[in-house]
């Protein structure tokens, strides 16, 4: 590799290099301790320590070139190399093309200027596409030569970053480097002769976390595989562990989410990816969800300053952040004050003309914020009028406290202008108000004590907007918060729900287009649609509203709109329970789009038919469980139980399990908080029930525990009417449990903050061969461009059918699996397997079929071992095999073997789908469990015994192969001139028996065939000669038809040689041969 020239002193470095070439101007010298016997003994042990450790790898290549000129006694470092071959390359360059050029200069200033120039215009070739987005371009390229010397990883491979730190084996950390690429961890430590080398992809961590303790004060765990892995001693441990999260969900995304690549840019071209890339785009994702705006909104600038808060007087201070469309401010705890100013409200902005260094900014509702100290004001100043276009409004005399108007107007009442002229149009079918304010209007004549404390609710609401606006641009306080955890009142629940939840930047970015969508979506028949006709009558049918057809019809509207907005989810079992509860409260195009922020922001990923982001969160709160309730995890024998509990309480927000008075404040606290409401409040539900639980016997006396608790859980302050109330139809003769309050309740939670025993594969052993298996899969999408995410995985089907291989990936695992992959026809073997495996004949296998032939290889008897290799010698399995390049024996080209896998197959017609969900662990529990797979799955590993009459018989050329086969199979084996010696008495005597019962069956035929296929019974032969005979000639047109064998036939022979039983017979570490597997699993990619 080419270096940016620098100067090194020559003085002590001979103890470290030793010269290999020189020349009058370039001098090549190779590292003390490598290509030595023994490594060079101390030195070699000394020297590799130093490399492990400084930062800079042309001190640590093992060779490097230095440019120098006669008389001079300064040297320039210009290339390193990490072998003999790279270096000799350089310098061979060097001797042709720069020598003869040398000779031409007078000066020797002329002559290092010249190679200055040059190298420095090689490196600028070299990397113009690859490293000219890093921040430091040269020290990246050294970084990128020492990461691709240590672990040997396809050239694919792209670095992202890399960090020194310590890494801790036991209690001792030793010092290296962490890289970061866009598929894998890796370290690597040299220190006094010992080596540590670590390779985990991404895909593979279960666990990322920052933990400190006594010993490691600050480190970031990694849990892969069972396996803790604790590293330390970060310049930058934050920014080193955002990336690190970023890389791990990106590599999750590259396999699943074919959408997000195909729109993302950067995710669907890995080279693309850089550490400063990762770094603004998690920047972006945490404003986005702090804020609750939209996810495209990408934050642009970050200012420090201070914002004047007129009702406390004071300036807090806190971060400005500017996004196309936002500007937006929260206080450094991030719970003092928060406020969110969307352009479009933004009327002027201007500056203080004092040093207060400020920024003024106007807003619809007669209200302005001021920002203080604030860097480069004038210029942020000139940026903000350009992006919202607003005017220059003259402050001749800016006082210190800029007013909030006590009058001030809900921003979103424009937003209902512009849309006016649609919802026009659309009046007859689109409702304007909430169901609640039909349904149960109050009466202001008639109130009684609980519409009093509903009225006192909405004056504390009232004076909290007179102090602080109101509005999508209102300042957001600890006060805010406690008002919500009040519950917040009726009238004013849907104007706020939008508000907390964003939906208000949504309804405001696309006036109209909802009744638009309702439009199109009119009259459209689906099975979303379905589905949805299904559960309209079953949301809320206790409530009046969804009694009547006013209330279904707007419930089957919006969901038949969302439906049709977003097809990917369109719809899913619980939106309804959520969406019925949003029309009581928010007029019809308000619950639409707080149903699109709960299912694309807030809770992404939960509304589809994989929930994988209910399963997240459901795993994130066993850990809150473990956290803080032990003696409860120590009581449960099995922590899915929370899981198939608490997957209602996620999906609906509580809703489904709640009365719907007390439900609502749930609601309330979720749409301020987010999921972190849902899962403070059902630790609280598990702490409080805590005694009741340690006492169950079992898991159903439990979840009969939870549902009574459930029962009794009420709003003595919901201003609803009983008959509506559900928690008041619980007569208290029934239930003699305390009642429980659910604003208390939230309070509380606030302050928290597959085989039977006839198959010999273990259970151990199968979650082994699945990890291979799933790894080689995602291996060769890795850095495969062109295709970047799984396709062949079909998340419809049981967890362990969802992934399949072709037959190049089979071939690999087959090469690193097989008891019989030492054969010379192991990719003849491979490929007649996959045949044989591929029953629907779709060119794809999954791992119930693949770990169905290595359960017989490994475990299977003398007869069921003969049985495959039968039926791979014959059809469907077998194909002739014709090598293109008789010079590479029988290696099969990847070409060759997808070629001969497809031989006489038809395109499938989707059969695999119908056999998936009868008796799926998903369909008990929603969570993914592989081990309650695997031991479903294990009862039905073993096919149904085959009737071995009825396996077709084994003609001529097919039986000549199944021989050869089985002589290569016996070579290598310390028996192998006996196994040879038995096989050829097998032979003949078939074909002898064979000749008898033609003979019997037709008595005018000859001996042709004998003596044509006559095998050598006398003495051992070797394997060319026992090859030999069965190597016929071909048949004249005249010859009578080929004899053949049935599978009994040569069943029946080949037990008379104990020789031959005793080989299939023997027992084959299967352990050993996994172990190998997965530590050569990806270093066989690279030797390819």
């Amino acid at each position: 590799m080419w270096l940016k020239p620098e100067e090194v002193l020559l003085k002590n470095a001979l103890k470290l290099w030793m010269m290999e070439r020189s020349n009058d101007y370039f001098v090549l010298q190779r590292r003390r301790g490598y290509g030595e016997e023994g490594g060079g003994g101390l030195t070699g042990l000394l020297v590799g320590t130093l490399d492990s450790v400084l930062d800079s790898t042309a001190k640590v290549a093992p060779f490097r070139i230095l440019h120098q000129t006669p008389d001079s006694q300064v040297y320039l470092s210009i290339a390193c190399g990490a072998d003999r071959e790279e270096i000799t390359k350089h310098w061979e360059w060097l001797e042709e093309n720069i020598m003869k050029t040398l000779s031409v200069f007078d000066s020797n200033e002329d002559i290092t200027n010249f190679v200055q120039g040059k190298i420095r215009g090689l490196i600028a070739e070299e990397g113009k596409h690859s490293f000219a987005k890093e921040d430091d371009p040269e020290k990246f390229r050294e970084a990128l030569l020492k990461f691709e010397k240590c672990f040997g990883l396809p050239e694919q491979e792209k670095l992202v970053t890399y960090y020194s730190c310590s890494y801790w084996k036991g209690r001792v950390p030793c010092q290296g480097w962490l890289y970061l690429s866009t598929n894998f961890l890796s370290f690597y430590s040299f220190l006094l002769g010992s080596e540590i080398k670590l390779i985990i992809s991404w895909d593979a961590v279960s666990k990322l976390e920052k933990t400190s303790n006594v010993i490691l004060t600050e480190s970031i765990h990694v849990c892969s595989q069972g396996e803790n892995h604790y590293f330390s001693m970060f310049l930058h441990i934050n920014q080193t562990y955002l990336l690190m999260e970023q890389l791990a969900n990106y590599a999750i995304k590259r396999i699943f989410d074919k959408e997000t690549f195909d729109n993302d840019p950067v995710l669907d071209d890995p080279l693309q990816i850089t550490k400063r890339g990762l770094e603004n785009r998690a920047h972006s994702e945490q404003f986005s969800a702090f804020f609750r705006l939209p996810k495209e909104e990408t934050l642009k600038e970050v200012h420090e300053c201070f914002l004047w808060v007129p009702f406390s007087h004071f300036n807090t201070h806190g971060k400005m952040c500017i996004s196309e469309n936002y500007i937006c401010f929260a206080s450094q705890d991030g719970n003092l004050c928060s406020v969110i100013i969307p352009l479009r409200e933004v009327l002027a902005i201007d500056k203080t003309n004092d040093s207060s260094k400020s920024v003024i900014i106007s807003v619809k509702g007669k209200t302005a914020f001021r920002f203080s100290e604030v860097k480069e004001f004038e210029e942020l100043v000139a940026k903000l009028r350009l992006k919202c276009g607003a005017t220059s409004t003259q402050y001749h005399d800016i006082s210190t406290e800029v007013p909030v108007s006590s009058d001030s107007i809900d921003p979103s009442d424009d937003t209902e202008v512009q849309s006016l002229t649609c919802q026009r149009e659309c009046s007859r079918t689109v409702n304007t108000e909430a169901l609640m304010t039909v349904f149960h209007p109050q009466n202001l004549e008639t109130l009684d004590s609980k519409m009093l404390k509903e009225k006192m609710k909405e004056q504390s609401w009232n004076i909290l907007f007179s102090e602080c606006g109101r509005g999508v641009s209102m300042f957001r306080t600890k006060k805010t918060r406690d008002l919500v955890v009040r519950g917040i009142p009726e009238t004013l629940r849907g104007e706020l729900w939008m508000l907390f939840s964003g939906a208000v930047n949504d309804m405001a970015a696309n006036p109209g287009y909802y009744a638009e969508v309702v439009e199109q979506s009119l009259g459209t028949c689906n099975l979303a649609t379905e589905e949805i006709e299904r559960d309209l009558r079953r949301s809320l049918p206790e409530h009046p509203a969804f009694q009547s057809d006013t209330g279904i019809s707007a419930l089957r509207r919006v969901l038949t709109a969302y439906a049709f907005r977003n097809p990917k989810i369109g719809y899913c079992q619980a939106m309804n329970i959520l969406t019925s509860v949003l029309l009581l409260y928010a007029k019809e195009e308000e619950a639409f789009w707080l149903l699109v922020a709960v299912c694309e922001r807030m809770l992404p990923d939960y509304f589809n038919r994989r929930i994988i982001g209910a399963l997240v969160d459901q795993a994130v709160f066993e850990e809150l469980i473990r956290d803080h309730l032990p003696q409860l995890t120590e009581h449960m024998t099995d922590m899915t139980f929370f899981s198939s509990v608490s997957l209602s309480w996620f999906l609906t927000l509580f809703i489904s399990v709640l009365p719907i008075e007390s439900a609502v404040n749930v609601v309330d606290c979720f749409f301020y908080d987010g999921i972190k409401a849902i899962l403070q409040l059902g630790l609280a539900i598990l702490d409080y029930n805590l005694d009741k639980l340690l006492a169950c016997k079992d898991d159903a006396e439990a979840v009969t525990a939870l549902n009574r608790f459930f029962n009794n859980v009420t709003n003595k302050d919901s201003p609803l009417p009983s008959s509506v109330q559900q928690g008041s139809n619980v007569s208290d003769e029934k239930s003699s449990q305390i009642r429980v309050d659910i604003t208390d309740l939230i309070r509380e939670s606030n302050e928290l903050r597959v085989v039977s025993q006839d198959v010999k594969l273990s259970l151990h052993e199968l979650d082994e061969l699945y990890v291979i298996f799933k790894k080689e899969l995602f291996f060769s999408y890795y850095w495969c461009l062109s295709s970047p995410v799984l396709k062949h995985h079909d998340p419809s089907l049981p967890y362990l059918e969802q992934y399949q291989i072709d037959c190049q990936q089979f071939r690999v695992l087959y090469h690193l699996l097989s008891p019989w992959a030492h054969s010379a026809n192991r990719d003849s073997l491979a490929l007649w397997t996959f045949r044989l495996l591929d029953e629907n004949s779709d060119c794809l296998i999954n791992f119930k079929e693949f770990s169905s032939a290595i359960d017989i290889m490994y475990n299977g008897s003398f007869t069921e071992k003969l049985k495959l290799l039968f039926k791979l010698h014959i059809s469907p399995a077998y194909t002739e095999v014709q090598y293109k390049d008789p010079s590479k024996g029988d290696e099969l080209s990847k070409e060759e073997l997808l070629y001969f896998s497809q031989l006489h197959v038809s395109k499938p017609a989707k059969e695999k789908e119908a056999k998936s969900a009868r008796n799926s662990p998903e369909k008990e529990k929603e969570k993914v469990n592989i081990q309650a797979y695997l031991s479903q799955w294990q009862d039905e590993l073993l096919k149904k015994e085959e009737n071995i009459k009825d396996l077709p018989r084994m003609n001529q050329s097919q039986f000549i192969q199944f021989s050869k086969t089985l002589y290569n199979l016996f070579h290598g084996d310390p028996e192998e001139e006996s196994l040879y010696q038995a096989i050829a008495v097998v032979t003949s005597l078939l074909l002898r028996m064979e000749e008898v019962g033609r003979k019997l069956h037709s008595p005018t035929s000859a001996m042709k065939g004998l003596s044509g296929a006559a095998v050598c019974v006398s003495g051992v032969p070797s394997e060319g000669q026992a090859e030999k005979p069965l190597e016929k000639e071909p048949s004249s047109p005249r010859e009578e038809p080929q004899w053949s064998f049935a599978f009994e036939q040569i069943l029946a022979s080949l037990l008379n040689e104990p020789a031959l039983v005793k080989f299939f017979e023997k027992s084959i570490d299967l352990k050993a041969k996994l172990e190998n597997a997965k530590t050569s699993q990806l270093s066989c990619r690279t030797k390819k």
